[in-house]
């Protein structure tokens, strides 16, 4: 009898460890797809990665910092729920006149230079300062476009850390 509890305790065991490696491949299979996605949308935008220099600053296309700004100031308040993200996502293609696909790459590298960045909070100032850098103050009306109506579609008010991030922005701008 205590044999027989030994080896159900070891296919117990087992089949827990095998469950555990599954799920750990099923998470690197999905980190692989982002790297993979992220890959693709930076191909497709001409986005190359310059050694001893953050990504941010690799950036030359105003749409590309706008629509990663506009990510950035999204994902300052709590985790985007699917909804906001389709404001976004909308709002992107209407402003930019983008197509869905291009709006869609567009946030997804914008999430990847929040990552790159440490955080939304840095990356609002770090891409403030870029597309101000790009495009002087010509994108700014484009860029308040964008958030105001991503958030009149979403939320409909400012939090805390978006209204903290706009006055960050205004001043990236050198607007009082």
């Amino acid at each position: 009898m205590p044999f027989l509890l030994g080896l159900l305790g070891i296919i117990a065991a087992a089949y827990f460890w095998a469950q555990r490696a599954k799920g750990a491949s099923d998470m690197a299979g999905d980190m692989m797809d982002m790297a993979r996605d992220v890959k693709a949308a930076a191909r497709r935008f001409g986005f190359t990665r310059k050694h001893n220099m953050h990504p941010v600053d690799s950036i030359d296309d105003v749409n590309l910092a706008i629509g990663s700004l506009a990510t950035a100031f999204h994902e300052l308040e709590d985790l985007p729920t699917a909804e906001s993200r389709a404001a976004l996502d909308v709002q992107l293609r209407k402003h930019l006149k983008l197509s869905a696909e291009e709006a869609q790459e567009i946030t997804i590298l914008g999430h990847w230079f929040v990552n790159e960045c440490g955080g939304a909070d840095p990356a609002v100032t770090r891409l403030s300062k870029k597309l101000f850098k790009l495009d002087g103050a010509g994108s700014f009306p484009t860029l308040m476009g964008i958030l105001n109506d991503t958030v009149a579609a979403t939320t409909g008010s400012l939090g805390r850390k978006q209204s903290e991030a706009l006055d960050d922005i205004k001043r990236a701008f050198h607007i009082s």
